[in-house]
């Protein structure tokens, strides 16, 4: 008589795709656990994924890039239509689970299943189309990196969180107007698609969802500027996108990146730079430039009466008044003169070329008349003429 199978030990699973039924059923309901850590929120609704695969018109010769396919309900409908689809999935569980659901049928020739994160890649699969019912803690980080592609896909047909979503086509002045807004709409065109509510996802996740058609420009269409200092420039301006752009720029960070990267130009360029320390005359004037639209409102006097006032002072008047100071102010005063010329230099002394940066940012900031203007009310435009002042100056972001 043959052994009845032995349980194992305190119900443990048989394998890695089993899970232990909850209380109160009498099946088991999903395959496995999902780790929602991965961002495993599975699309149950069939509608959704057929609405996916449609908006992104695919063609019979068509590569597609299908970002975190989970058990494959998108992959097998775009399989359907395309030439190829390269799914990148970082669970192998996942990659195992939509590879054995086209196994021994004609669409396995068609699938390639590769591990791994998409975001540490060199470089994402060459492709004409993307699609992904993204995990949201990637969201950004693959938009940049597939504007950043040389060659990006015709389409890209994304499902978001929903504040993202509509910070892809937000407009200058819009709250949720950002570095992603001006990047999107500036290297693409987006299209709101539709509404996904939690309920159509296994697990449901705490918000709802947005799907995005996202046409990348592509030949002559594409803006002829390395994205990587396009990019740079709105780093720094977005930092801090409620202060001024003056604000964003003043930062001892922001102006260290920007001596750094002068100092390459100058040195591919055969310009000569001067990097020793600079006076405390010279850092004094620098200070004064930069207050300088500060102080132009308090101090400035168009009819030039302050100056004729303070002018007609001679240096007898002078002594007049020390004369009749009280001693016990005199020796206050003496001591105070006294402590501000013994005052310690600073630890961190500025360099000629530091002052010579700090300068040409402010000249930029000027002559552009962005300065006092805050990034969220910025649009292409103006961060294109900033970005072309700055490299007049040969100021670089990359």
């Amino acid at each position: 008589m043959p052994k009845a199978a032995k349980q194992k030990r305190g119900g443990a699973s048989n394998g890695p795709y089993d899970r232990k039924a909850s209380k109160g059923s009498s099946s088991n309901t999903n395959i496995f656990r999902f780790d929602k850590d991965f961002g495993q929120h599975i699309l149950k609704n069939p509608g959704i994924s057929d609405a996916i695969v449609d908006k992104a018109y695919l063609k019979p010769t068509d590569v597609v890039v299908e970002v975190g396919p989970g058990t494959g309900n998108i992959t097998v409908r775009a399989l359907d239509k395309a030439k190829k689809v390269i799914a990148i999935e970082l669970d192998p569980r996942m990659g195992a689970e939509v590879t054995k659901r086209v196994q021994g049928t004609p669409l396995a020739k068609k699938l390639e299943v590769i591990l791994g994160d998409v975001i540490k890649m060199p470089e994402m699969p060459p492709c004409d189309a993307l699609i992904s019912n993204t995990p949201y803690q990637i969201s950004s980080p693959l938009i940049f990196k597939m504007l950043a592609m040389p060659n990006p896909p015709r389409v890209a047909v994304l499902m978001f969180q929903r504040e993202f979503a509509k910070r892809l086509v937000a407009k200058p002045g819009d709250a949720l107007y950002s570095r992603l807004s001006v990047n999107v709409n500036f290297w693409a065109s987006c299209k709101h698609i539709m509404k996904v509510g939690k309920q159509n996802f296994k697990p449901p996740p705490k918000v709802e969802s947005d799907v995005v058609r996202i046409e990348p420009l592509l030949g002559s269409a594409r803006p002829n500027i390395a994205f990587d200092e396009f990019d740079g420039l709105l780093r720094i301006a977005f930092n801090r996108k409620n202060k001024t752009l003056r604000a964003a720029f003043s930062v001892k960070e922001v102006l260290a990146m920007c001596e750094r990267n002068y100092k390459v130009y100058c040195s591919l360029n055969n310009i000569p730079i001067d990097e020793s320390i600079a006076t405390a005359d010279l850092a004094a004037v620098t200070a004064t430039d930069d207050n300088m639209d500060v102080d132009m409102d308090d101090n400035d006097n168009q009819d030039g009466d302050e100056e004729e006032g303070t002018g007609g002072m001679d240096q007898n008047e002078d002594e007049d008044e020390d004369e009749d100071m009280p001693a016990f102010f005199k020796e206050l005063h003496d001591a105070d003169a006294a402590k501000e010329a013994a005052k310690t230099p600073s630890r961190n002394p500025k360099s000629k070329v530091a002052l010579v940066v700090k300068a040409k940012v402010n000249k930029v900031l000027t002559s552009t008349a962005l300065g006092e203007k805050r990034a969220r009310q910025c649009d292409q435009n103006d961060f294109l003429k900033m970005l072309l002042a700055f490299h007049e100056e040969g100021i670089h972001f990359s």
